[in-house]
């Protein structure tokens, strides 16, 4: 069996919900500790646990933070990819198992979890709409039948390890989180993303005090179920929701701008009318991220979750000019998910 010990059930991390405000700070001063200390030998808090990175869609950044992070502080990642090492997994409970699926999370869990001590997930993005796809049912479904911790590494809904180094970045800068304001801009793109990264950065910062203006072209509201919840947290925090159609509006005053493309929700499962959607957008200026439009704010920094593409999402001049925050943002992801594993396997 798997050498870590846990209550049961285990402590998953599928949403940042999942961890209190106070467990938010212990965990970017613990990632800052380790920052500092990078390359320090003799610290391998995770000596002996080995943990499962199970990709049902690609990834870059989240594949290989998690890996070196892991390995960093003594662990051992094993990477599994359904494209080439494992099949189709059916989630839904009793089902009648005669379709494509061999195999049911169920059994799956239970199996890996003797073997690892802890499962990370990217689960495939499911249909046939947003509403089904908004479940999350797959990750849900390893976290309800695994027996060691499941962390949600992108969902649908949710990107928590993102997020954390969202705010560690933004605690860099600012050095607090309460009274800042804060942007989130959709950009142009042939292929837009989730809106999972904006969605837990939206609900974590206003739990957090934070101002935040979400500025989308009309049709491409977030999640409205997000929203309310991120509303709720507000009123005990201090903080304040706005959403526009307004792309120029939105920067007044903002001191971050966070770019991010991502997909119609109410054309979630017609790629006609999603692309007939997004067309109108192909040309607007209004809708790119340029130094003309971040100067429209208070010494406004750029964050973009990446990957970005140049000169159709963000201007070259944008990424790599001083008010630039990208690369600080990929590289906190390898310090907060140091500082998230030592928290979860630490014996």
């Amino acid at each position: 069996m798997s050498s870590a010990t846990f209550a049961t059930p285990p402590r998953h991390l599928i949403r940042l919900r999942d961890l209190s405000c106070e467990e938010l700070h212990d965990l970017f001063d613990l990632s800052a500790r380790l920052r500092g200390r990078a390359g320090r030998a003799g610290e391998r808090p995770l000596d002996g646990r080995t943990v499962g990175l199970l990709f049902f869609r690609g990834s870059l950044r989240t594949r290989v933070s998690l890996e070196a992070a892991v390995h960093a502080l003594g662990g051992h990642p094993i990477n599994l990819s359904a494209t080439s090492d494992f099949w189709e997994l059916e989630h839904g409970e009793g089902a009648v198992m005669d379709g494509r699926a061999p195999e049911h999370i169920k059994d799956a869990a239970a199996v890996i979890s003797a073997y690892v001590d802890a499962i990370a997930i990217r689960p495939a993005l499911e249909g046939p709409d947003w509403k089904r796809a908004r479940r999350d049912s797959a990750v849900s479904s390893w976290a309800r039948h695994a027996t060691v911790p499941v962390i949600n590494m992108e969902s649908a809904l949710w990107h928590p390890l993102q997020a954390l180094a969202d705010l560690l970045t933004l605690r860099d800068t600012f050095g607090s989180f309460e009274g800042r304001r804060l942007t989130i801009h959709w950009v142009q793109s042939p292929s837009p993303a989730t809106p999972a990264p904006v969605h837990s950065l939206v609900d974590a910062a206003m739990r957090l005090g934070m101002h935040v203006t979400v500025a989308q072209p009309q049709g491409f509201e977030l999640d409205p179920v997000v929203l309310a919840e991120a509303r709720a947290a507000g009123k005990d925090s201090g903080a304040t929701l706005v959403e526009t159609n307004d792309s120029k509006a939105a920067m007044q005053g903002a001191e971050v701008c966070y770019a991010r493309s991502w997909r119609s929700l109410e054309t979630w499962d017609n790629p006609t009318l999603a692309a007939s959607r997004l067309a109108r957008h192909a040309r607007d200026e209004d809708w790119r991220i340029t130094e003309e439009l971040l100067a429209l704010g208070e010494n406004t920094r750029l964050m973009h979750a990446m990957p970005v593409r140049r000169n159709v999402e963000v201007s070259d001049e944008a990424l790599d000019g001083p008010r630039s925050l990208v690369l600080d943002q990929a590289a906190n992801r390898l310090h907060t998910q140091k500082a998230l594993m030592t928290r979860i396997l630490r014996p």
